[in-house]
């Protein structure tokens, strides 16, 4: 059934809830500034009047209808969504912490600075870096201010010339975005047989313009990029810098460090990597490590630990200045590092481990029915393409991802990477079991038998939604948002 909107399960005289009588004095708010009459209302506002019950029941209703990690397998490729632990959402709403102020005195809050500041030496280790900066409240937020520094860095060198960021055809679509929000000129990396970088085409266009080469490694299609210090020594040797996109971190963590692979700039996603909630637009935070050069040009203030306690440093000369509030997106923050506290560092090289079986686990089971362009050997997620099944039964990879929702699944990431024909990229990450894994196998496969024996039933998928198939395209284009 389609859910109502409180409007319309609104009756007169209805409440949910009834304030106190009012005990001030008559005549108070006669001292209180009035609203000018253009901004006055003229009549009561349209509110529904509903009882308490009926609000709840309506959220949780709603709530049912959401597909969540907490209540089944979520399979979306290059976005890590693995099961959140209950412990940090505890933690994250206790009171010592929901009730502080960003602005109160660093002596009242030394508690919060102790959480960061370990945070970002746990996250300095992880990564092989210097240090970072805890602002950044998304991970595309991350790369620009990544980005940020490596242009502020050259041009206090001189070198204000090198205004070209080379970027993998294969990359995520916030890397060409945050470079040219800097203000870079964006320059394509072609991808060899293998699926790996083109380094005949990266020694080609390296030259005394460019300012970085932005990689994830592993890369989007879930291939470790084997040649990656040949790489690192081709970029550095032109005076570049190499920037880290850690979405795809979940692989290696604790197994390899970006800085021993020759980074200089990493941003990370901790609500994918350390397991805090994500999607539905938030919250996020994309912390920014750097090697020693970029430290002094982090955004400020940065935390620093004296005799005296914890405090924050203003006195950056080269920083960049503030990207956001400078807690950051702090519960978020809290959650990755009760998170991290509780897996220890073994705990974090198993998480990348079971990810990366689980994954190859999955291409095994499928490989003999689906095509995986680039091999059965992955890291933590893989690509399949269904161009053969398009062609043979005209069925695309966005029906079959309709049909699976009906399966009670979450599809995999639609037509990602750009350079495989109708993909689907599924990452299992290291959260799911392995009946769970062999239940969405089995799904698979029998959704691909029913589309070469019933393909028009594609079409009409997904049926068990409560608005079914969507025009998606006239949704981006022409959205509707009001009721």
């Amino acid at each position: 059934m389609k859910e109502p909107l409180l409007i319309d399960l609104s009756k007169p005289g209805r409440k949910a809830f009834c304030f106190p009588q009012l005990d001030l004095p008559r005549g108070f708010d006669q001292a209180l500034p009035s609203l000018p009459a253009a901004l006055s209302r003229t009549k009561p506002a349209r509110l529904p009047e509903v009882a308490e019950l009926d609000v709840v029941r309506h959220f949780t209703r709603l709530s049912n209808l959401v597909h969540g990690v907490d209540n089944g397998m979520y399979p979306l490729g290059s976005c890590t969504m693995k099961y959140n632990p209950k412990l940090s959402e505890h933690i994250a709403k206790m009171e010592a912490f929901t009730q502080v102020h960003p602005l109160q005195d660093t002596a009242t809050v030394q508690g919060c600075l102790s959480v960061m500041y370990n945070l970002l030496e746990d996250l300095s280790s992880i990564t092989g870096m210097a240090w970072g900066t805890l602002q950044p409240c998304a991970g595309a937020h991350g790369e620009y201010t990544g980005l940020k520094m490596i242009r502020s860095y050259f041009q206090s060198k001189g070198e204000g010339e090198r205004n070209k960021i080379l970027i993998p055809i294969s990359a995520h679509g916030t890397n060409p975005a945050s470079a040219a929000l800097n203000g870079f000129e964006v320059v394509n990396i072609a991808s060899n047989a293998d699926g790996m970088v083109d380094l005949a085409d990266l020694e080609s266009k390296l030259d005394e313009h460019t300012a970085a080469l932005m990689l994830t490694n592993p890369n989007t299609l879930g291939l470790f990029e084997k040649q990656i210090l040949l790489i690192s020594n081709l970029v550095h040797r032109k005076g570049a810098m190499l920037y880290y996109d850690g979405a795809n971190l979940n692989a290696i963590m604790g197994m390899a460090t970006p800085g021993d692979m020759g980074f200089d700039v990493v941003h990370l996603n901790l609500h994918k990597t350390f397991s805090t909630p994500h999607g539905g637009g938030g919250p996020g935070s994309g912390p920014v490590m750097v090697k020693e050069k970029l430290r002094p040009f982090l955004p400020k203030p940065d935390i620093e630990l004296s005799d005296s306690g914890y405090a924050y440093r203003w006195d950056l000369e080269h920083s960049i200045g503030k990207v956001s509030f400078f807690w950051g997106n702090f519960l978020v923050l809290l959650r990755a590092y009760v998170y991290i506290l509780r897996m220890g560092s073994e705990g974090l090289r198993a998480a990348s481990r079971h990810a990366v079986l689980n994954a190859n686990y999955l291409a095994a089971r499928l490989s003999p029915a689906f095509t995986i362009p680039y091999g059965k050997r992955c890291m933590h997620e893989f690509v399949i393409s269904l161009e053969d099944l398009k062609q043979a039964y005209g069925v695309t990879a966005l029906d079959f991802a309709k049909a699976l929702i009906d399966e009670g699944y979450h599809p995999p990431t639609m037509y990602f990477p750009s350079l495989v024909s109708e993909a689907l990229m599924i990452e299992p990450t290291e959260s799911e079991s392995l009946e769970t894994l062999d239940a969405f196998a089995d799904t698979l496969l029998a959704l691909l038998e029913r589309a070469k024996q019933d393909p028009a039933s594609f079409k009409l998928a997904p049926r068990t939604t409560v608005v079914g198939r969507l025009d998606e395209v006239k949704a981006v284009k022409e959205p509707n948002l009001r009721y």
